[in-house]
């Protein structure tokens, strides 16, 4: 109440999860927009900053309508986020662009005047547009990801070297190096929700996006593809001890939402496996997921390879990047490293006199 009787312009930034189908579900979103409107004593400036399907700024401008007192004037205007787990301060002081969806001069320009200081490029568009840039952006980057994967499977079949591959694709500016590093896939909260949400969009819509179906399932079977490489270099998994690296989605965050390494983790003990892991920063959330309470989380890197059958890297963390080898070496059982994010050099790991398996180069 104290909050909207302030202000002139009120942010809608709720959480908007997946419902089973893959849906948004929007009942946050509705319930704020409630709040708003019923203590809304002058005119306000109503924008959504939620992950939100297309048309839910029409929903909110409905929800105010029927909600507000009499007479009370308002917008609704959409101006979706872009900020990465990890740099978000980084993103919304210097970000590529800011996109405001609007549907007035009023509304334009009050958005305008806010994010003038930011000396950004402003990108104006109507209020479905926006909601759509930031499905259509999320969706792309999440295409490139599974692109550069399953081009990384076709590079181990044909003996090339996809980071070679990536770089050559990266000087296209067209292209672009960014979102071609090929691995154990996507994770997060935003990739894997954003992909779900867009085609469910899409069905009710009236199109079938076969593409990002494909996205989807070639991300889900880079986790086989890790498993696979696993197993070849155990042999049997049932009662080996193996070292994972990393467990956050990526570096820098302790967000272990959709993070591949639950679901590799999880298909490991299945098969029998003992785990010992560690992650800079996230063991505190991964002791409390269900299917992760028979890991034994250690206390360094060190600590989760010592007389471990093989060490899995599932996150790039720079520390790993930096660890003694010949001391990683001594520890393990064997020296086998299985690179779900090729972070080493194959020939540097071969020099060391390790087995080394990653991602869509030749293994050592």
């Amino acid at each position: 109440k104290e909050a909207a009787g302030k202000s002139e312009i009120i942010f809608i930034a709720v959480g908007t999860p997946p419902k089973e189908n893959g849906e948004a579900d929007l009942t946050h979103v509705e319930a704020v927009a409630m709040g708003i409107a019923r203590y809304m004593t002058s005119y306000h400036l109503v924008v959504e900053k939620s992950t939100t399907p297309v048309e839910t700024g029409m929903w909110i401008k409905r929800t105010l309508e029927a909600n507000a007192r009499k007479g009370v004037k308002f917008d609704v205007a959409s101006n979706p986020e872009f900020l990465r787990e990890g740099s978000a301060i980084e993103d919304f002081m210097h970000p590529d662009r800011i996109v405001i969806g609007v549907e007035s001069k009023r509304a334009k320009d009050t958005l305008l005047e806010l994010y003038r200081p930011l000396g950004a490029e402003i990108i104006v568009t109507n209020i479905n547009s926006a909601e759509i840039i930031k499905h259509a952006s999320n969706s792309f980057l999440a295409t490139k990801i599974s692109f550069i994967n399953a081009v990384a499977n076709i590079c181990e079949k044909a003996g090339a070297d996809i980071e070679e591959v990536a770089r050559g694709m990266g000087f296209d500016k067209r292209i672009g190096r960014a979102f071609l590093n090929a691995g154990i896939g996507f994770g997060g909260f935003c990739f894997p929700k954003d992909i779900e949400a867009f085609i469910h969009i899409s069905d009710k819509l009236g199109y079938d996006f076969e593409l990002l179906k494909a996205v989807k399932r070639i991300n889900e079977e880079q986790r086989a593809v890790l498993i696979g490489k696993i197993e070849k270099v155990v042999w049997n998994i049932k009662g080996k001890t193996i070292a994972v690296l990393g467990l956050a989605f990526k570096p820098n965050t302790d967000d272990m939402r959709f993070a591949p390494a639950v679901e590799i983790i999880e298909r490991l003990i299945g098969e029998g496996a003992v785990i010992k892991a560690y992650d800079p920063q996230s063991m505190e959330r991964a002791r409390a997921i269900p299917g992760l309470k028979n890991v034994k989380f250690c206390r360094g890197p060190y600590d989760a390879v010592k007389g471990a059958e093989c060490a899995v890297i599932l996150t790039e963390w720079n520390e790993f990047k930096e660890l003694d080898l010949k001391k990683v070496k001594k520890l393990l059982k064997q020296p086998v490293i299985v690179d779900g994010r090729n972070i080493y050099d194959p020939k540097k790991m071969k020099e060391l006199g390790f087995r080394y398996h990653c991602i869509g180069r030749a293994s050592s």
